[in-house]
């Protein structure tokens, strides 16, 4: 006969993980987590910069509503917001201080008269710096 104790000893070795495979375990999670991380902040990026193309068309649009009421586009952005001593026929808010700000927090740059019609619109993508590519791209609402 076999002895009873031996072999709960022996069940008892088997039927766990040792410390060193918990380990590995952890590891391999967190490699497969910070590699997901990586790519999902790589796509909000993305989003956030095709979001901020849209708002320069969007916001273009406002500062030609207030070109029709006012005869000319307006010396700043924040004309759109609030009414400037300049504009009587002004019907405003055209926009929402919101609105002045891209998906990345930065505020859109504006020229009027601008160097590509009546006015520019620019989108200096996330580094907020003139230049760049990818998402650090500038676009403007004459593209």
């Amino acid at each position: 006969m076999s002895n009873p104790q031996r072999n709960v000893r022996t069940l008892s070795r088997t039927a766990g993980f040792s410390l060193i495979e918990m380990l590995a375990v952890i590891v391999l999670i967190g490699i497969v987590a910070g590699i997901v991380v990586q790519q999902v902040g790589k796509n909000v990026d993305k989003g956030k910069y095709g979001s901020g193309k849209a708002q320069v068309q969007a916001l273009a649009g406002k500062v030609e509503g207030y070109a029709l009421d006012n005869g000319a586009p307006p010396a700043r952005l924040e004309d759109l917001v609030t009414k400037p001593g300049n504009a009587p026929n002004w019907q405003g808010p055209y926009a929402k201080e919101s609105d002045l700000k891209d998906p990345f927090g930065h505020t859109f740059q504006y020229k009027a008269p601008g160097e590509h019609g009546d006015f520019d619109i620019i989108f200096l993508g996330k580094d907020g710096q003139a230049g760049g590519d990818g998402v650090n791209a500038d676009y403007g609402n004459w593209q």
